[in-house]
């Protein structure tokens, strides 16, 4: 048994510990945070503060089943303790978990039943539910929906004599054509509606034909660049471009998914992909991530962005379209490129990933919903995942599938890395992430990785953030969100 004064010492070396660790929060530090926390919980397990600023840190970094799991310990240390219910409820509504949610705003307000701000945040979940259960009441089942493409006639939609714009003169997307389109997004003017239409529908027919697993040759000789995550941050996009040029036969990319969401220019960003690809189909390839969804798009400003900047039709269209795009690549049949990560069983063949029916909405299980969501962990052998869906996964599981399919590499986005980039599991994976100060507020590097034929050793290339116009981030985000960031 420790000694009173022992216990004390621990209680109060446990405080000091905490302050550091606020700071480290306020300093948008969320990594250095959750360890200092954990230290403090360490120190005093006990204490439900410290596990409820956890929860907020991992928040921060959407790691939001251990932000769930921390919230649920300090609640369970301190059941009257409201913010405890208060940071799980976030963490479920940032899931799109609105049911869960509402239960805990609802314990909020029972404990606090004269604070305004609970009484606003619970109306506002009371109000996602609503809708979410209208929707579902009102949705007709897969089998039976129309392809909004087909309710989308061209030759009915004029373009005003005033319209100064890009146009696509003929049937051809020209490199002239998405430079003026560029442009025109710089200086925040929008693309006309046909012409936004036209990219894509044309997009939509390119993206179907593909496989789920499509393989990428690079002749001897010859590069081929991977970009991260750039979530809606266009100006950001722009500057890779500057740096590493524009998209050609020649120079071709691979955008390893969630082009959209979080920033809000993700509608100049899906629409120069999309052209690009019109324009060359071999000069860019797109892979999906989890945040080509609708449940993601709803809660994290892309469909609302979408909805002030083109269409309600827009809406659905994107939402289709995103069904259709690869899950993965091989380059070279030496590299694996997929958003998330790798799998929750040993044995997957790049055969079981071609065979996959991507032409839905992402599962909550499975190989898609692995693909999408799935981290790496330092530790061997596999792990709950962090964001309470796919699943963690070690060096030793990236050798094994590595191995059983001739490969040299996985790599991955789907994280933040303070460099843009992070090489683990013994340099076999090396995540990508190419959205630098994400969220304004992260103070990461962006990255993006060169491959050059035949030896295909990965060169990093790493960038700050440029300037862009004062546009917050999830400007266009559901109002119940934007509450809580």
């Amino acid at each position: 048994m420790p000694s009173m004064a022992a216990e004390n010492s621990n209680v109060s070396l446990a405080e000091e510990i905490k302050q550091q660790a606020n700071e480290a929060f306020k300093g948008n530090k969320f990594s250095q945070a959750i360890d200092l926390y954990t230290k403090a919980i360490e120190l005093n397990g006990e204490n439900a503060v410290y596990w409820a600023n956890r929860a907020f840190a991992h928040a921060k970094l959407e790691e939001y089943g251990s932000a769930i799991q921390d919230a649920s310990k300090a609640i369970e240390i301190h059941p009257k303790y409201s913010k405890g219910y208060y940071r799980r409820g976030a963490a479920y509504l940032a899931m799109g978990k609105f049911k869960e949610a509402l239960k805990d705003f609802q314990q909020v307000k029972r404990i606090c039943p004269n604070d305004p701000d609970a009484s606003k945040k619970l109306k506002e979940c009371e109000k996602a539910v609503m809708k979410l259960k209208f929707e579902e009441a009102i949705s007709a089942p897969t089998s039976k929906q129309r392809s909004v493409a087909e309710s989308i006639d061209l030759r009915t939609i004029d373009v005003e004599p005033q319209y100064a714009g890009a146009r696509i003169e003929g049937d051809v997307v020209t490199l002239e054509f998405v430079k003026k389109m560029m442009d025109d997004f710089k200086n925040q003017k929008m693309l006309h509606k046909r012409y936004a239409f036209e990219i894509v529908l044309r997009i939509r027919e390119i993206l179907m034909a593909l496989p789920s697993l499509v393989d990428i040759n690079v002749p001897d000789g010859k590069h081929f660049t991977v970009c991260g995550d750039v979530h809606g941050q266009f100006f950001d996009l722009i500057n890779i471009f500057e740096l590493n040029g524009l998209p050609s036969e020649e120079n071709p990319y691979l955008f390893n998914g969630d082009f959209v969401d979080r920033g809000s220019f993700s509608v100049e960003v899906i629409l120069t992909l999309f052209a690009f690809k019109c324009m060359s189909p071999s000069a860019i390839h797109l892979s999906r991530g989890n945040h080509e969804s609708k449940s993601m798009n709803k809660i994290y400003g892309f469909e609302g962005e979408v909805r002030s900047k083109l269409s309600d039709k827009f809406v659905e269209l994107f939402a289709e379209v995103f069904c259709y795009l690869p899950l993965a690549h091989v380059i070279n049949e030496k590299i694996f490129v997929v958003h998330g990560g790798l799998f929750s069983t040993d044995g997957v063949n790049l055969s079981d990933i071609r065979a996959i029916d991507r032409f839905c909405e992402p599962p909550e299980e499975g190989l898609m919903c692995e693909i999408l969501w799935s981290d790496p962990q330092p530790n061997p052998g596999r792990g709950p995942s962090k964001r309470g869906v796919g699943l963690s996964f070690g060096g030793d599981v990236t050798k094994r599938f590595l191995k059983d399919n001739n490969l040299d590499l996985v790599v991955r986005s789907h994280e933040v890395k303070e460099e843009g980039y992070e090489i683990e599991h013994d340099g076999k994976l090396i995540t990508v992430f190419s959205a630098p100060n994400y969220c304004d507020q992260m103070g990461n590097k962006g990255a993006f990785i060169r491959f050059e034929a035949p030896t295909m050793e990965p060169k990093i290339v790493t960038f700050s953030a440029v300037p862009h116009p004062d546009v917050k981030p999830m400007a266009y985000a559901s109002n119940f969100l934007r509450m809580f960031n």
